[in-house]
């Protein structure tokens, strides 16, 4: 199987190593205990650092997909776990499939553009970078619940050509080899405004719930700031605590 790094690509060179190796895993040529190539090998293939490229598989024998063994190698783990521990938070698709109900996209919009300060600084970036810009109004049959607006820090790669009627995480995850990995959230209730209201078929100042999403991947690096505004008749935040003894 040919294989190779694109050294002219906006994607981390680390993130394209995993991707490669996650094919790799895919494949039919690594079956049955047989070795991968040995890391002084594969990186001068690929042509990147060892440091590169233990990396990424230190991401796949971390998600037990791969194990490796000193003075022996690397091999693909054939009793690997069906699920991937990057699913244990889910997105608003996952959440409304994990429930049965079916979701439906009333306005999903792509665009390019300079960040208001709050998301600069989360992704500690100049203030003139552009970034790609999700906009998507869902909801159900019976109605919109909640409008999103997505920013994303433009290291991820993204060309706004992707299907983003997939679920975003998934999306990231099979197209970029971008984990997304720890959620950070803010809840508080807000009136809606004009704008808001006529999104989600309310009256302009009802109450909304509003949320700021900030996601991170393994290494704590940011990958999206997420903002909604969800009908508050719609939708509730369930949050569970354990007092240890």
């Amino acid at each position: 199987m040919k294989i190779r790094i694109d050294h002219n690509s906006p994607i981390p060179l680390h993130h394209q190593a995993e991707s490669l190796l996650r094919t790799l895993i895919d494949s039919a040529d690594y079956k049955n205990g047989k070795l991968l190539p040995n890391e002084v090998d594969l990186a001068k293939q690929l042509g990147i650092s060892r440091t590169t490229l233990r990396q990424a598989i230190n991401k796949l024998v971390y998600e037990e997909l791969l194990i490796r063994k000193k003075g022996i190698g690397t091999w693909i783990n054939e009793s690997r776990p069906i699920s991937s521990k990057s699913k244990n938070w889910l997105s608003f698709s996952q959440e409304m499939a994990a429930r049965g109900i079916p979701i439906r996209n009333f306005e999903l919009h792509i665009s390019w553009v300079i960040p208001d300060e709050q998301v600069v600084k989360f992704f500690n970036i100049k203030g003139n970078t552009k970034v790609l810009k999700l906009v998507r109004l869902r909801g159900t049959n019976d109605g919109p619940i909640v409008y999103f607006e997505s920013f994303f820090h433009p290291n991820i790669g993204l060309t706004g050509d992707e299907d983003f009627k997939k679920p975003l995480y998934e999306m990231l995850e099979q197209n970029f080899s971008i984990i997304s990995y720890k959620s950070q959230e803010e809840i508080s209730a807000k009136s809606a405004s004009k704008f808001i209201a006529e999104k989600l078929e309310i009256e302009e100042g009802s109450p909304v719930l509003f949320r700021k999403r900030f996601v991170y991947d393994k290494a704590e690096k940011p990958i999206e700031f997420n903002v909604g505004y969800y009908k508050s008749d719609s939708f509730t935040y369930t949050v569970e605590s354990i007092r240890e003894s």
